[in-house]
């Protein structure tokens, strides 16, 4: 019986990160947009599942800050103010300083090529949407915070990063993404060095500068149906059933 339960538990657990992942990319890709209602039952029908694991996906990104949870338990796609993303930058450039100096000079080749690819990634998306952009650019971070091994750091760091996605996909103005992959590149430079100084200052730098990419100007509503614009994002994550952050994110 508990070799049973602990599989059923194990299956949910793993329905919740696909539905989680799929959202996740759907609010920061901008197809889902600011307060759009996420309905338990609409989700449940999306995705093959129960009401109550749907609520537990969205009772998790609620936590990312990337939904609201509202009354009578209706979930909104967050629409963060520009104070709250202020913020919410001041605290990532702090986290982040602390995961680049755990990091340097004990990355491994491997590690050291994980995160050149993931790079080679961003590259490779550069001259497709913003959106995409900016998710392949927060999860290199997360892939850095998760390479420390903490899972407090890698805890903070993803949700404090998603919470600044969310902010740059819906304010952030037209910019080139070279700089921010040139950036990339130097940090895992100085990492490989080991350079510890030097990698919390470009890290300083870079995240502040992200932040000021952003400006407080909202994408128009589109008002298309949840079922359609889940679509793709439901397909992409159920037929790989990838639950932890890929090494390589890539859309398509």
């Amino acid at each position: 019986m508990a070799a049973r339960s602990t599989s059923k538990t194990s299956e949910s657990s793993d329905k919740v990160s696909v539905i989680c992942r799929a959202l996740r990319r759907a609010i920061i890709e901008q197809a889902l947009e600011p307060g759009a209602k996420l309905p338990e039952d609409a989700l449940g029908e999306r995705f093959g599942v129960s009401r109550t694991i749907a609520r537990h996906a969205l009772g998790q990104l609620a936590a990312e800050g990337l939904v609201e949870l509202r009354r009578n338990r209706i979930a909104v796609v967050a629409t963060p103010s520009w104070q709250e993303a202020r913020d919410a930058f001041d605290i990532r450039i702090e986290l982040e300083r602390l995961v680049v100096r755990q990091l340097a000079g004990k990355l491994t080749k491997a590690q050291i090529a994980e995160l050149n690819a993931h790079v080679d990634a961003e590259d490779g998306a550069r001259g497709g949407a913003d959106a995409v952009s900016i998710r392949l650019a927060t999860e290199f971070h997360i892939l850095l915070a998760q390479m420390t091994n903490s899972p407090i750091l890698v805890r903070y760091v993803s949700e404090v990063a998603y919470r600044c996605c969310l902010t740059l996909s819906l304010y952030s103005r037209p910019h080139s993404t070279e700089c921010a992959i040139n950036e990339h590149r130097a940090i895992i430079s100085a990492l490989a060095k080991g350079d510890e100084a030097k990698v919390m200052d470009l890290m300083h730098h870079h995240l502040d500068s992200v932040a000021n990419r952003a400006l407080v100007a909202p994408t128009p509503q589109r008002g298309r149906d949840l079922l359609d614009i889940l679509a793709p994002y439901a397909d992409e994550v159920t037929s790989d059933r990838v639950v932890k952050l890929p090494k390589v994110a890539r859309r398509g």
